[in-house]
């Protein structure tokens, strides 16, 4: 598959890859170029392969403080909130963001390789629920604008930052099939621990929003950027990639993403959750290697024993070090302490950190 805005990458000669099933541009220029835009500068992503998942009617708020950990029916018009999917186990299925638009109407950010599944999810816990739920993710694109010059930018093309985690509307030229009106929405989030927005548009705007972007960008120093920096950049702030950080193995407890589980109410896993609590012996953290890159898969050691594992690793263009993310015994898990981590049978020393590598 590919996204409205594949042409525009090939012109700039981006490398692509397959990415759950999508053609996606890897870079440009280089990973580390494009990392470090967004670091000092600015940076534009193309991220219209995650997918959009509307829900509306009466027993909407009901239906989603049913679904996820989180009160979503706390949220005011206007905001949204991280959260994730639980199985019956109390496990993540897949984490996202929810957004209010309304009294009864919301939608959500599913990722690319689990949008079908989470659609059918939703759909099958829906019974008895006054709600209609639809997929319009094949008729959404979204940009994301990312990096501490993005306020000189939104200004530039005549848009303003809507604060964190909240969001707005703009007047567009194309229905949007999440609201049902000419509007572009305009999001305070983003994956790369920078201010920045995210453009949730028609697909019918991504080409002419690109090309604007594009130019103000150019001015700043900015690049557009690829899968491979928006991996990196995610990694020092100790962002989970769904499949790899977690996939229907690991709770929030143990994904350090406890501050998600505020809901009262009977949400689906509930009773499972509260017994793991008890029970986790592993948690998710930070890795700073003295030497050497990690991939996932790399043991975590202490005196040649086993206490956990890489799940996402690479080379931090900020330190200039390998990190990692991974999971380890919670008795080993303060901060400062040294461990080994095991890359192609030799040990490399290795400091815990908070999933926050990068602060």
């Amino acid at each position: 598959m590919r996204t409205v805005l594949y042409n525009e990458h090939a012109r700039l000669n981006a490398k692509f890859t397959e990415f759950n099933g999508w053609d996606m541009p890897l870079y440009y220029r280089s990973i580390i170029d494009e990392h470090m835009a967004v670091r000092k500068h600015v940076g534009i992503f193309d991220v219209s392969h995650m997918g959009d998942i509307t829900v509306i009617g009466k027993d909407a708020s009901r239906f989603l403080d049913h679904m996820f950990p989180t009160q979503v029916s706390r949220l005011q018009n206007g905001e949204c909130v991280y959260t994730a999917f639980l199985n019956d186990d109390g496990l993540m299925i897949d984490d996202t963001i929810v957004y209010r638009m309304g009294q009864d109407s919301f939608f959500f950010v599913p990722n690319a390789g689990t949008t079908d599944k989470i659609y059918r999810w939703v759909m099958d816990h829906s019974k008895g629920y006054d709600v209609k739920i639809n997929n319009v993710s094949n008729k959404i694109s979204s940009i994301a604008l990312q990096g501490p010059q993005s306020d000189d930018v939104l200004a530039e093309i005549g848009y303003s930052y809507p604060g964190y985690f909240k969001f707005q509307y703009a007047d567009g030229k194309y229905e949007n099939a999440i609201t049902g009106k000419d509007q572009i929405i305009i999001s305070g989030t983003g994956y790369t621990g920078e201010k920045g927005v995210e453009f949730i548009i028609p697909n019918e705007y991504a080409v002419d929003l690109w090309k604007m972007l594009m130019a103000s960008i150019s001015k700043r120093g900015g690049l557009p950027a690829g899968l491979g920096a928006r991996d990196t950049l995610r990694m020092e702030k100790g962002m989970l990639l769904s499949g790899h950080d977690f996939n229907e193995d690991r709770d929030p407890y143990e994904a350090s993403i406890s501050f998600i589980v505020n809901n009262e109410n009977d949400f689906i896993g509930k009773s499972a959750l509260e017994k793991r609590k008890g029970t986790d012996h592993e948690i998710f953290r930070g890795f700073i290697l003295s030497d050497g890159i990690p991939r996932p898969g790399n043991p975590i050691k202490i005196d040649g024993k086993k206490i956990g594992i890489v799940t996402s690793g690479t080379i931090s263009p900020v330190l200039n070090k390998g990190i990692a993310l991974g999971y380890i015994e919670k008795a080993y898990s303060k901060e400062n302490t040294q461990v080994m981590i095991e890359i192609r049978s030799a040990d490399h020393t290795a400091t815990v950190t908070r999933p926050r590598i990068v602060k």
